[in-house]
């Protein structure tokens, strides 16, 4: 028959009976489970310790009691939030004694914070934390390329993201390269694999020359609840980002949706189409940034035409005058030697000196007409040589002018491209756009 807990023992010596201390202890300990069993308990947060057994040991106080409370690392791996001193919290669990101390305790079962949610909590937490490191500065932010050859993807295979992110990417740019790693977005083990997606691409970008390497990431998933997209609200995940060498755009859920990832992130897009928006322009917004520069590149030619032309016609003039001036400079001689001719007049020199007169007029013409081929042949000369010198010119032989977009950069050399690079090609008439398959 069962003894009766409140009737007191009777010695059949003495009609008492006398309880060991862990007799009584035991008693009591039943007393309090049975009656409370299951209870919630309202409290401050007081004297709180984590052993290296995972145990968590606090107090639980108001304004006129403390109360002992205990949870275990079964119950309280699953905490979110951290758990520190001051902090309100309401609490479940049963009431029990822990004997060696013949002290009364409360197991905890479950913990929350009161009045916000564990979740909520959680993240405030690790954003205050983070944003202490620096992890959110600005300046550390890098900028997105613009137009990249290669695309990293980090996300599920199964989810709406994917999907969206490679309609958009092929509809914009359908020769892109895209890299996914598939990961878990959700549940147990999610969090770690998206880490370890981010630093295998990085590990990746590492084994790969310079042509292939990854020039940009988005990581994310589609909408959700909190508890959906909590993975990304995790530590491990944002350390991967912030410590990413690819410059990261995250991409998680919806627009009204916020995580830790996106304030890590180099790039917060709204939605995983709209990550996939900011890797590649629109055709519209690049021909309209390649039109003023077709514009300067014409301009260009045109007053390099221009200045040619009225480099030659200074030349020409200058030819002009020279040979005006050697046919006065000859005539004024000849005027001279006629005058002292006429003064040193004997009939018996005359017919010699007229002799001699027409002979050095003989020269003077074969020399003026010698002159002249020789400034006209340099002349000429000159003509060809710039010529030759004119780029439209150069063009016209078969030769053309590759520029290196964006930058618009003559290309002197294959070191400065790599596969999928696109090409401007000034021809004689015409230019053609082309990019690179091989170098």
């Amino acid at each position: 028959m069962a003894q009766d807990l409140f009737s007191p023992a009777v010695s059949p010596s003495n009609g008492r009976h006398v309880y060991t201390v862990s007799q009584l202890t035991q008693d009591i300990k039943l007393i309090l489970e049975n009656t409370f069993a299951e209870v919630w308990v309202e409290g401050e947060i007081s004297n709180f310790s984590a052993y290296s057994s995972g145990h968590f040991y606090f107090s639980l106080k108001d304004e006129a009691a403390v109360l002992s409370a205990v949870m275990f690392s079964r119950a309280n791996k699953d905490v979110k939030f951290k758990i520190e001193n001051g902090l309100k919290v309401i609490c479940f669990g049963k009431v029990s004694v822990y004997g060696p101390r013949g002290q009364y305790q409360v197991i905890v079962e479950r913990i929350e914070p009161k009045g916000i949610g564990g979740l909520q909590l959680a993240l405030e937490q690790l954003k205050k934390k983070l944003e202490k490191e620096g992890l959110f500065a600005e300046e550390r932010k890098r900028p997105i390329p613009y137009l990249p050859a290669t695309v990293g993807v980090v996300t599920s295979l199964s989810g709406a993201a994917i999907r969206d992110i490679l309609k958009v990417l092929d509809r914009r740019f359908s020769d892109l390269r895209v890299i996914i790693r598939p990961c878990l977005v959700q549940g147990e083990g999610a969090k770690d694999d998206i880490a370890s997606g981010i630093k295998d691409l990085n590990a990746l970008n590492e084994r790969n020359s310079a042509s292939g390497r990854i020039e940009v990431m988005i990581v994310g998933r589609g909408g959700g609840s909190i508890e959906d997209l909590w993975a990304f609200n995790e530590e491990v995940v944002a350390r991967a980002i912030y410590s990413s060498k690819i410059p990261v755009i995250s991409a998680v859920g919806h627009e009204r949706d916020f995580t830790i990832a996106d304030l890590v992130a180099d790039k917060r897009a709204a939605t995983p189409s709209v990550a996939a928006e900011l890797v590649v322009p629109r055709k519209e917004d690049l021909q309209e940034r390649l039109t003023p520069l077709v514009g300067d590149l014409q301009r260009a030619f045109l007053g390099m035409h221009s200045d040619l032309a009225q480099t030659r016609q200074a030349l020409l003039q200058r030819l002009v005058l020279t040979a005006g001036h050697l046919v006065e400079l000859n005539e004024r001689t000849f005027e001279s030697a006629h005058k002292k001719l006429m003064l040193l007049n004997p009939v018996s020199r005359l017919e010699q000196y007229r002799q001699d007169v027409e002979n050095a007029r003989k020269q003077i013409v074969v020399r003026m007409g010698h002159l002249l081929a020789l400034k006209d042949a340099g002349f000429k000369g000159t003509l060809e040589k710039l010529a030759g010198l004119s780029p439209l010119n150069i063009l016209a032989r078969g030769y053309s002018i590759t520029f290196k977009l964006p930058e618009e950069s003559i290309l002197k050399d294959t070191a400065v491209i790599k596969r999928g690079d696109l090409l401007r090609t000034r021809l004689h008439r015409g230019e053609i756009i082309s990019q690179v398959t091989e170098v």
